[in-house]
């Protein structure tokens, strides 16, 4: 079942936790770790997973650490559907997802896309509220429906993501840019 909440304050706290994990982990491999998506933007509802990316110095690399993920619980999932990304994701004793990691080279553009979005949604809390409002309703009208409730985001996330890059590249200055 699909599940969306408030904001909660100890999101901040569980990916730090779970970056100083991985990061001992996989050592020198990572350069940076990021905290994404939704469960990282106070002013959003969220499905309740911490999603990490995290920028290596090489796909390579990572791969070669695979197992150090793993002993920690991580499920390693390939490419899963996007090119140059590496993707773990674990859940806890009950079956719940609870962490996902999309693992990139350092600054590609899907790492600069991730974070602008990021920052943009911190800056521009109507725009955040907005979107969790959105996923609060795709959630109650297909919680079964994965890829329908994926659906229902995408315009609104590729319009944010257009926007997010412009105001990031300091061509934009805000929502309505």
């Amino acid at each position: 079942m699909i599940r969306v909440v408030r904001h909660d304050p100890g999101w901040s706290a569980r990916f730090d936790a779970e970056a100083g994990r991985i990061a001992a982990a996989v050592g020198e491999v990572a350069v940076r770790i990021h905290h994404i998506g939704s469960t990282a933007i106070p002013q959003t509802k969220a499905k309740p997973i911490i999603d990490l990316l995290l920028e290596v110095a090489s796909l390579g690399a990572l791969d070669q650490k695979r197992p150090m993920l793993e002993a920690l619980g991580y499920e390693a999932m390939g490419e899963f559907g996007i090119p140059g990304r590496r993707y773990f994701r674990r859940d806890d004793s009950s079956g719940t997802r609870t962490h996902q990691v999309h693992a990139f080279e350092a600054g590609v553009p899907d790492v600069v896309r991730h974070v602008a979005f990021r920052d943009y949604m911190r800056a521009h809390p109507l725009v955040a509220e907005e979107y969790g409002v959105l996923k609060e309703r795709l959630a109650h009208a297909h919680p079964h429906d994965m890829a329908a409730y994926m659906d229902g985001k995408d315009a609104f996330v590729k319009e944010h993501e257009r926007r997010a890059l412009l105001w990031a590249s300091g061509i934009g200055v805000g929502p309505v840019a």
